[in-house]
């Protein structure tokens, strides 16, 4: 993409009501706009990056077996009297009267809805296990939304829900969802804990949340230090095995991670004194295992092999997309701007051309970019007729990981600057090797 063809109203000032650092750089890298308190617009830029965040979480269900789906945003109250949750969930549900008199509803979660499908599909053991997600927004009345994306109205959000015979069947469902998660955040460049939680309105006795550590989170979370230590990686995983997805769940959930609702001071001080950790943390998912809460009050029920008719074992399991963008740059950023991994970057590099106008230097910066979309990949190109510091400032604000400059002096040397947005370190090279160490970086044969 070409910047001066692309739309991106960057702010050189912040606005008064960002209060932590993902709502300021959001607002001024023009990913954003308010349109009324805790609802956005998500312009080119923060959209693009929703789709990279979105693309990741696709991939990753796909890889544990789920199948994607898409349900309304308005839903039937006569789904929520039937599970007892309508007049019990408080202020948050917004709502509404259709023109019809009827009682609807804007969705904050979709277990009624999910479970009316189920059973209105499904009555035998042998349709089972099954797990279905949908990415879409949904909408929480906040008394007080603040922090932009981080705590709006209106959110975009992984929900997916398991059915499954027996509770041995859907714990294994919740410990693939954890491991599957470990792969979605690690991919986003992200370390997400998984900290023992409190259900909340969902409901259930089992439940993980999944915290990033920022000074901006609205939890307090208290933890072993050798949690920090643990990573998931480049191993595979076989999903389907039972043994392999509780071995996982035991090295990450084993040592003590607790959100400030679940704290127990007396097992934290079990942990040495040298590990003890307490710190701020955000929400970026939660898993939870329920049982037959919502499968018994609304009758999702299958036939077993010896006849029976059984209430199904269900769990759900949420990410938050819109807030995981927050989430990235509140652990991820300088005094200058962004810094996004690699795994979501909105363009995969950026092209800044010192001289706009001047025939060597146009044309360098042409075969980069020609060369870089040839393989597949997403340049952004300063082709403003601009000054150099105010291309350097847009570049450093909006975060790309990796940025080549260009200009008449280096050309003569037969070299262009590659820059590490995350180190700050530079190297000349050659516009080849450039283009080349630019490829491996992304996996891309040049």
């Amino acid at each position: 993409m070409r910047l001066s063809r692309y739309f991106l109203p960057v702010l050189k000032e912040t606005p008064a009501e960002a209060q932590i650092v993902s709502h300021r750089y959001m607002l001024r890298a023009g990913m954003i706009k308010q349109a009324s308190a805790g609802i956005y617009s998500w312009l080119p830029l923060g959209f693009k990056v929703l789709r990279k965040i979105e693309d990741i979480i696709h991939e990753e269900q796909a890889r544990a077996g789920h199948i994607p789906m898409l349900m309304p945003t308005i839903q039937s109250a006569d789904l929520w009297r039937e599970s007892g949750r309508y007049d019990a969930y408080g202020a948050e549900m917004l709502r509404i009267t259709d023109r019809h008199e009827r009682d609807m509803l804007f969705t904050p979660t979709a277990e009624e809805l999910i479970t009316d499908i189920f059973r209105s599909n499904v009555s035998s053991y042998k349709d089972l296990p099954l797990t279905l997600y949908q990415i879409q927004w949904k909408f929480r009345d906040e008394i007080r939304p603040r922090f932009g994306v981080m705590r709006g109205r209106e959110f975009y959000m992984k929900d997916g829900y398991n059915f499954d015979l027996t509770k041995e069947d859907a714990l294994h469902a919740y410990n693939r969802h954890l491991v599957s998660y470990l792969r979605t955040y690690e991919r986003m460049g992200l370390q997400a804990i998984p900290m023992r939680a409190d259900s909340g309105p969902i409901g259930g006795d089992d439940t993980h949340e999944f915290l990033v550590l920022a000074e901006t989170g609205e939890s307090e979370v208290f933890y072993d230090s050798e949690i920090t230590d643990l990573k998931f990686g480049s191993r595979e995983i076989d999903f389907d095995d039972k043994a392999q997805c509780q071995a996982v769940l035991e090295e990450f959930t084993s040592r003590y991670a607790r959100t400030d609702e679940t704290h127990d001071e007396a097992v934290f001080h079990q942990v040495p004194e040298e590990r003890r950790r307490t710190a701020r943390g955000i929400e970026v998912g939660q898993i939870f295992y329920f049982g037959t809460k919502y499968s018994e009050a609304m009758g999702a029920s299958v036939q077993t092999p010896d006849g029976q008719k059984v209430p199904v074992h269900m769990g759900s399991h949420g990410i938050g997309v819109s807030r995981l963008l927050g989430a990235i740059i509140e652990a991820s950023h300088d005094d200058k701007g962004i810094i996004w991994p690699e795994g979501v970057t909105p363009f995969h590099c950026g092209i800044v051309n010192l001289k706009q106008g001047d025939a060597e230097a146009d044309a360098a910066c042409e075969s980069l970019y020609a060369s870089l979309t040839a393989l597949g990949l997403e340049p952004l190109y300063d082709d403003r007729s601009e000054r150099a510091g105010g291309k350097f400032a847009t570049m450093d604000l909006i975060g790309l990981p990796w940025r080549i400059t260009v200009g008449p002096r280096g050309l003569k040397n037969g070299v262009v600057e590659l820059t590490s947005r995350r180190t700050g370190e530079s190297e000349e090279l050659s516009p080849e090797a450039a283009l080349l160490k630019i490829a491996q970086i992304y996996g891309k044969a040049a």
